[in-house]
């Protein structure tokens, strides 16, 4: 028996489809969408974001995910005007001791760590 993958259900906050069309402007694809569960796909990488709006749970979730390059990972969101259009807050890259890192909070106030 082996373990394939996990895929963590993500809150979507108060606005259900503003964070479907974000993580779709994100570049992440609807694999399939249940109605009050959408699965969502990147390179491989893949989450459900649930309509589910706690702020409290939302605003203490983080997710790690691994890039290979958070510069242009940063140059992406920002070029797009992703935060302006959505409300999002970016950090320009930084190194930590565990690889580079842009953080991300998405609009549910889901804290991502995208780590190169």
């Amino acid at each position: 028996m082996t373990f394939l993958s996990i895929e963590p259900f993500v809150p979507s906050g108060s606005n259900f489809q503003g964070s479907k069309q974000f993580f779709q402007e994100l570049g992440f694809t609807i694999n399939w969408d249940a109605g009050d569960y959408v699965g969502f796909e990147r390179d491989g990488c893949k989450f459900i974001l649930q309509k589910f709006d706690n702020v409290e749970f939302a605003q203490n979730l983080m997710l790690n995910v691994r890039i290979d390059n958070a510069d242009e990972f940063w140059r992406e969101v920002t070029q797009k005007q992703l935060p302006e259009t959505f409300g999002i807050r970016i950090s320009k890259p930084i190194e930590q001791p565990y690889g580079r890192e842009v953080n991300l909070i998405d609009l549910a106030g889901v804290c991502w760590h995208f780590v190169e």
